[in-house]
């Protein structure tokens, strides 16, 4: 099982490259940390996760001022999937999916 993320630019249909991320369990300790590459990805986190609900804490302060930080919460139920969450983002709205 896996956890996976991709922020993308809605207003300019690009990746956003270097957004740092933070994977969390609900109670807030902090399971990883990294930022997206060029590609706007993050990919590999989780190997070994308990099922639970776990949060992505996107900092979006550069990006999008408005949204200083975008929080997704999300319920990791089944382990052995794969669990893609990512993050369209623009100057004053952002929306998110489960992606494949």
């Amino acid at each position: 099982m896996t956890i996976s993320t991709h922020v993308l630019d809605a207003a300019r249909g690009r990746p956003f490259a270097g957004i740092a991320v933070s994977l969390q369990r609900r109670d807030g300790t902090e399971v990883a940390r990294a930022e997206t590459d060029a590609d706007g990805r993050i990919t590999g986190w989780g190997d070994g996760l308990e099922a639970g609900v776990y949060r992505l804490v996107f900092d979006t302060a550069e990006a999008a001022p408005f949204f200083p930080e975008v929080v997704l919460t999300f319920d990791h139920s089944d382990p052995a999937q794969h669990y893609h969450v990512p993050l369209l983002l623009s100057p004053f709205a952002y929306s998110t999916y489960r992606g494949s």
